[in-house]
């Protein structure tokens, strides 16, 4: 009887915990205005959605710097950045390590665009991409393109760090086709 009670706590710790790291703020939607942000980058430098009005906005949030995913999904980026940049478009990283964290990842791997730092965990709480496991507080891998206008264009939720950039690549030269005539 002992053993079925300490299961069942188990099962219900369990069942808090995944829902707790399930919870995250809402998901902006595609059409949507994206929130706004004003955040530090790896030198210091503040960052809004403001500044990228008028260009296409690759803001993609990760778990954490100098982990294998993570650095190859930003090495993708930083590889093929002169595409995205040719179809209008800038890349910005989001992630709730601090400033020195990004600053060490960025001159580690050279990365040529900014490394933002959500220490307050409230950009990725409005991006719905905050996990929270009990202490502990990571951005999940979340991809938003924003379109000049600072409106959700996609949402990508499931994201392969091998070759999210070039899908991004792809979907840019998809939304943008219709801008270049």
């Amino acid at each position: 009887m002992k053993w079925l009670v300490i299961v069942g706590a188990l099962i219900v710790l369990a069942s808090l915990f995944v829902a707790r790291a399930a919870r995250a703020g809402e998901l902006p939607k595609v059409g949507s205005s994206a929130p706004d942000f004003n955040l530090p980058d790896q030198n210091g430098k503040l960052h809004t959605l403001q500044d990228y009005r008028g260009k296409w906005l690759v803001l993609y949030f990760y778990p954490k710097d100098d982990t294998p995913g993570c650095t190859q999904e930003a090495c993708a980026f930083r590889d093929d950045l002169h595409q995205i940049i040719e179809l209008g478009a800038q890349v910005v990283g989001v992630s709730v390590d601090d400033t020195n964290s990004h600053a060490e990842f960025a001159n580690k791997y050279h990365l040529p665009f900014p490394l933002l730092a959500d220490k307050t965990t409230e950009t990725a709480e409005r991006y719905g991409a905050l996990m929270n496991l009990l202490f502990i507080k990571v951005a999940r891998r979340y991809t938003f393109l924003i379109d000049p206008h600072g409106n959700v264009g996609k949402v990508y939720l499931s994201v392969e760090t091998s070759r999210h950039s070039k899908q991004i690549i792809d979907d840019l030269k998809i939304l943008t086709a219709g801008s270049k005539s």
